[in-house]
């Protein structure tokens, strides 16, 4: 009975991330849902400034500090392994859904492209940024990454395989091409929005000083390894690199960003 409560509860909690991550496209996109980033009850400028700050804030610390190992060590004193993952995806798709939800608009334009062309261009580069996430996710364990391998692994009665390091696909050419993926989808529009632009920006930052958190995790993790991976691999713009060794591909590793990408 416990196993099954802990399957469907993994499985609601993958459900709840799935409908968050495709309403946030339509949300920064906005587009074909009820509330748009420029949708909304709208407030004084300072106001807004501040409500949106606040909630960017409340997702940047749940999002870190759960990520974080001595976190997580104290977190599963009280909660079963297969449970940690799952807990983290729900309390940061919840954290993102009260983000779109409070949201609050700063319509005034800071740019709008008004060439067809070039408009419909930038739709389809954000929309390449999403795709990017989710593709990455795939090269990696998305599974594993949003808490169902954890959930049926328990469910089997069986054992999680101890983390190895790896580099698929993308992840030659750039350390963190989920991330690449969402600054991709948050900047690329044809309408910037101040306060579409104030996610944007604040977003980036939040992602930048991410990866500094999660690469000294995964040094300490996985030690040499990562730290000559990072010294020949670009963080987030696939630079060729003259006179790197080839890289090596080696077993399977859950994940190589440390799951830390929305949502890790």
């Amino acid at each position: 009975m416990r196993k099954t409560a802990i399957l469907f509860y993994g499985l609601l909690s993958y459900a709840f991330f799935l409908a968050s991550f495709i309403y946030a496209v339509g949300f920064v996109g906005g587009f074909a849902v009820p509330k748009g980033i420029d949708d909304g009850s709208q407030t004084s400028s300072v106001a807004a400034v501040l409500i949106n700050l606040a909630l960017l804030s409340l997702f940047a610390v749940q999002h870190s500090v759960m990520a974080r190992p001595w976190f997580k060590r104290w977190w599963l004193r009280f909660v079963v392994p297969a449970l940690e993952r799952p807990t983290y995806v729900l309390l940061a798709t919840t954290a993102l859904a009260l983000l779109m939800w409070q949201w609050r608009p700063l319509p005034e334009n800071v740019w709008s492209v008004t060439n067809p062309g070039l408009a419909a261009a930038l739709i389809a580069l954000s929309l390449f940024g999403w795709l990017l996430v989710l593709l990455s996710t795939f090269m990696i364990s998305h599974f594993e990454l949003f808490g169902l391998k954890q959930v049926f692994v328990r469910f089997a009665g069986q054992s999680m395989p101890e983390a190895e390091f790896k580099t698929p696909g993308l992840y030659k050419l750039v350390r963190h091409p989920i991330y690449l993926g969402f600054i991709i989808a948050f900047w690329a529009t044809p309408v910037m929005s101040q306060g579409h632009l104030l996610f944007a920006a604040a977003t980036t930052a939040y992602i930048l000083a991410g990866i500094m958190l999660e690469e000294r995790d995964l040094i300490a993790l996985f030690g040499d390894d990562y730290q000559r991976y990072r010294e020949r691999v670009a963080m987030l713009l696939p630079l060729w690199r003259a006179g790197t060794p080839p890289q090596r591909n080696r077993a399977s590793a859950p994940t190589n960003d440390a799951g830390q990408e929305w949502p890790r």
